[in-house]
């Protein structure tokens, strides 16, 4: 006879907060307001574990996720967090035994982006869909969207510093460097934006991605020919921000593009400069909530 060795007793009494796999790849269909798009998702699925229970059973989650996804081949899905909100459900239903599920995944994401010039480019963006949800607590549901954005940032501090040298070295100069943007050290950035989903609402990923773009110095592109990269520089020079502005800044642009979104709906922005004259990066973090955010 066949031995369940997940539910033999363990020899710890002790529960665990998740179990499960990770890494999983699996193609997914979006629909779009005007397309079809097929993501390839990293997607990671956790379950708890009581404390009487020596394993979860790891191939139940590898078959929620296969016939879920399999099926979203056939018939496009309209979001990722939609789709972990699905995926949650079935895990509770898979394993008895537990009382709390989770999901997230990762995906490349595509956009075509047009440059100052009138050219365009195809950029690249990462997507974040997570959901988790509670036993028995309809309500408990809770699912997020994201996206990490690549760009840049420039210092304002070095700029005023090198001004000031400037306009000591070259004082009849002085009233014309008051009036433009001078040299000053650069960062590539890479920020990271989640917003909660309330329920009745929805997130279009891609207006996630302008706040963010927004809130830099400057994007970053892909192909640049040589007036194309002398105006992204100067965009971005003209426009210089700490890491800790660039979080600030997709803070308030949330505020304003979701005004009618609960207190309790949850915001995460993290925001990373690897310089380019240190051996260090510059970090800035807010965890929130719009409630917080409004005061």
């Amino acid at each position: 006879m066949h031995m369940d060795v997940q539910n033999q007793k363990p020899t710890g009494n002790f529960k665990l907060t998740r179990v499960g796999v990770t890494g999983i790849k699996k193609p997914i269909n979006v629909q779009r307001p005007d397309k079809v798009v097929t993501l390839t998702a990293q997607i990671d699925v956790f379950v708890d574990l009581p404390s009487g229970q020596k394993g979860s059973h790891l191939s139940r989650n590898v078959e929620v996720i296969s016939e879920i996804l399999d099926k979203s081949v056939r018939e496009p899905v309209s979001s990722l967090e939609l789709l972990c909100e699905e995926i949650c459900h079935k895990l509770l239903e898979r394993h008895e035994y537990a009382t709390y599920s989770e999901v997230g995944m990762q995906a490349n994401y595509f956009l075509e982006k047009a440059l100052s010039s009138g050219r365009k480019s195809l950029e690249e963006y990462k997507l974040i869909a997570k959901a988790s949800a509670k036993r028995n607590e309809e309500t408990s549901i809770k699912k997020c969207i994201g996206v990490e954005v690549v760009g840049m940032t420039t210092c304002p501090c070095a700029m005023e510093t090198v001004r000031n040298m400037l306009e000591a070295k070259h004082p009849e100069a002085k009233e014309c460097l008051k009036k433009i943007p001078v040299v000053t050290h650069n960062q590539r950035n890479i920020t990271t934006l989640t917003i909660e989903v309330p329920r009745d609402y929805d997130v279009e990923a891609d207006d996630l991605i302008q706040i963010v773009e927004d809130s830099l110095s400057s994007p970053t592109y892909e192909i640049l020919k040589r007036d194309d990269e002398a105006l992204v520089t100067l965009q971005a020079h003209e426009n210089p921000k700490f890491v800790e502005d660039v979080v600030r800044d997709i803070l308030g642009r949330i505020l304003e593009n979701y005004p009618d979104f609960p207190d309790s709906v949850v915001v995460t922005v993290r925001s990373e400069s690897e310089e380019s004259i240190h051996k260090h990066n510059a970090f800035a973090e807010r965890v929130t909530t719009m409630g917080e955010l409004r005061k």
